[in-house]
């Protein structure tokens, strides 16, 4: 298949080899015009380490031109983090074409607003975005050319906007990730997002030995007991959300991941341990800039907490935490961060957002 892998971070280079090496034939684009020339200097070739070992994957292209990575592409991967999705977007809207699928694992509503930002800046194609409730990889880049996977998700509850275009969305991709679930319309998809239930606890928990050591594992010494309890609860909120707009089982409880016999959770059991193991999260965070607090709390946790509040739910962990990271950064995430107030949809009523789920812009 024909596939287009956006953005630069970790998930980024993972996906572009991943899906190399699994037979398709993959368009990387960068906006980083230096990195692309680099990596074709290389012969676009990157190094892929996992439990096989470390071999060379050469991508098929490796380029800053937007237009030349979505020309013909079924399948537009995006793992970039969510507030560069705004920008994609614009980039993107010149060259989609119809049938097209746009696959943003996380999405954080990436999936309506992305389309909208395509219908602002003059596209008319009728394109699917796709949000999931993970990354496919647990990875870190070692250096500038070797990705190295920890492990790959096994299961992807994937929400569709709109859910119109479900079964076609859902059947490309699936044949680029086969462990994707139907999760529903885009919202639903948005409220399976794992990172602002996992991350926010231990990023705003954690802050003082974040702010002391040069080097910190909030997965391993970082996650306690408390701090565990109170990923719970807030878990509990974010599926009582859910359960309150209608959406059904399975929810995809956090304490699964953490589980080495319970249900089987998106990256399958002993995924925690072999996070830990791997040794790749222990690393220098800086506290107000990481992805963690500037995705999970300013994105993802802002827009549970605005869900929640437009539902009628009360979900005083999500409000409490979004709080605390309001605070360390010196800003005020229920204002200014990723809401249904800023997306311009918090007027409407439950069964008019059914309704733009199911139907799309027009």
């Amino acid at each position: 298949m024909e596939i287009a892998v956006l953005g630069g971070g970790n998930g980024s280079h993972a996906a572009a080899v991943d899906l190399t090496e699994a037979g398709h034939n993959v368009r990387f684009w960068r906006r980083d015009g230096d990195a692309m020339k680099a990596l074709n200097a290389a012969g676009n070739t990157l190094v892929l380490k996992d439990f096989v070992g470390e071999r060379p994957v050469t991508l098929a292209m490796a380029t800053s031109d937007m237009g030349a990575a979505l020309s013909g592409a079924e399948l537009i991967v995006c793992p970039a983090p969510a507030p560069a999705q705004a920008d994609i977007a614009k980039a993107m809207a010149p060259y989609l074409k119809d049938g097209q699928v746009v696959f943003l694992p996380p999405g954080s509503f990436g999936s309506y607003l992305m389309a909208k930002a395509v219908r602002e800046a003059g596209s008319t194609a009728d394109v699917a975005f796709a949000e999931a409730g993970t990354l496919p990889y647990l990875t870190r880049r070692h250096g500038e050319n070797t990705i190295a996977i920890t492990t790959r998700a096994t299961r992807l509850p994937t929400g569709v906007f709109p859910l119109r275009l479900k079964d076609h969305a859902l059947g490309i991709i699936r044949a680029g990730y086969p462990s994707v679930e139907d999760a529903g319309d885009g919202l639903s998809g948005a409220l399976m997002n794992a990172g602002p239930i996992i991350h926010p606890p231990l990023i705003c928990m954690n802050a003082g030995p974040i702010e002391h050591f040069d080097h910190w594992d909030i997965h391993n010494e970082g996650t306690q007991p408390a701090i565990r309890r109170t990923t719970d609860r807030l878990d509990a909120e974010r599926i009582a959300v859910r359960e309150a707009l209608g959406y059904g089982a399975p929810h995809f409880p956090l304490a699964d991941h953490y589980a080495p016999d319970g249900d089987e959770w998106m990256y399958g059991n002993m995924a925690h341990d072999r996070l830990v193991d791997s040794g790749d999260w222990r690393e220098h965070l800086v506290l107000t800039e990481h992805r963690y607090m500037r995705e999970d709390v300013a994105v993802g946790l802002a827009f549970l907490v605005s869900v929640a509040d437009w539902a009628g739910v009360p979900a005083p962990t999500a409000t409490g935490l979004l709080a605390i990271g309001s605070a360390i950064c010196s800003d005020d995430f229920r204002k200014n961060g990723r809401t249904l107030e800023s997306s311009g949809l918090a007027g409407l009523s439950k069964e008019e957002m059914r309704d733009l789920m199911q139907k799309g812009l027009s």
